[in-house]
């Protein structure tokens, strides 16, 4: 089944990043010349995906604004010389794919977030994409890799990568073997959120992408329903329990990715998709060498 649905779940409070995010939401914040949640949105619509969810919470209207026509703006620029191609940009974030908004009205969690998108989802595979996470392949979307693999194999999908042992208690450990023929696809068969040094089972954390069939969410509510007040109910919980059922597969997918609710995380997103950049990367690569060549 093609996958044409996708959740991004945008209402983290960002306080990694305050005060940048006091008044900002932390998704508005740029990477060169676009908010970040347009690169997201950009990699689901480049990657098939039709309809797409983003679920804010209070004071992060501007995401819908931005996604919206500015006509007044739009008219400034339209059939101005030299404006045409700035025009198409500004007027192209409305028309990216049909995209809607529902708000967390309170803060529990990734794995509430996901649950507010049930109805929207009904009865389809569908696409997670953290809010808080830019991930970069020009060539071939990292969504779109997923959505193959899903497509293929009829699982649940967890985007992965390898990060440094002394990082790893910062997200969650995942126990995987690999698959006959597949050199980036493993089983996964269990997964342990912010992990104790004895509790590592391999280098391999979720960094920001999902492909997850539609009974997701009757497991979410019943974690939900089941965890004590107070306590925050993990979406990995979840996803580990899909593995031990054998229902669960992680990638390790082709592409960058940059963590957008932390201050290195930004500033090397700005670097290394400026560097890419057809306006200004040639300039810039030259003030990078002569930065170097002074420090």
């Amino acid at each position: 089944m093609k996958i044409k649905k996708a959740i991004i779940p945008a209402a983290g409070l960002g306080t990694r990043v305050l005060p940048a995010s006091k008044s900002v939401p932390k998704e508005m914040l740029n990477i060169v010349d676009k908010p970040a949640i347009q690169y997201l949105v950009e990699e689901a619509a480049n990657s098939g995906i039709e309809d797409i969810l983003i679920i804010t919470n209070r004071g992060k209207g501007v995401i819908e604004d931005h996604f919206d026509h500015s006509f007044e703006l739009e008219a400034q620029l339209a059939g101005r010389p030299g404006k045409e191609q700035l025009y198409e940009s500004v007027k192209r974030c409305a028309d990216l794919a049909n995209i809607y908004f529902v708000r967390q009205k309170e803060t529990k969690g990734l794995a509430h977030a996901v649950l507010a998108g049930k109805s929207f989802i009904g009865n389809e595979p569908f696409a997670i994409l953290y809010g808080d996470d830019v991930t970069i392949n020009y060539e071939d979307p990292v969504t779109a890799q997923m959505c193959r693999c899903y497509e293929k194999y009829g699982k649940g999908i967890v985007g992965v990568k390898s990060v440094p042992r002394e990082l790893i208690h910062l997200y969650c450990s995942l126990g995987v073997s690999p698959i006959e023929g597949e050199q980036r696809l493993m089983n996964c068969h269990k997964i342990i959120e912010k992990p104790k040094e004895e509790e590592i089972m391999s280098l391999y954390a979720i960094l920001g992408r999902v492909v997850m069939p539609p009974e997701v969410f009757e497991r979410i509510e019943k974690g939900l329903a089941q965890t004590p007040e107070g306590r925050e109910f993990y979406l990995t919980d979840v996803f580990s329990d899909m593995g031990r059922e054998g229902k669960l597969l992680a990638y390790d997918f082709d592409g960058r990715r940059y963590d957008m609710g932390n201050k290195m995380g930004i500033m090397k997103a700005n670097c290394e998709v400026a560097l890419d950049h057809p306006e200004i990367g040639a300039e810039f690569r030259e003030y990078i060498k002569d930065l170097a060549g002074r420090i």
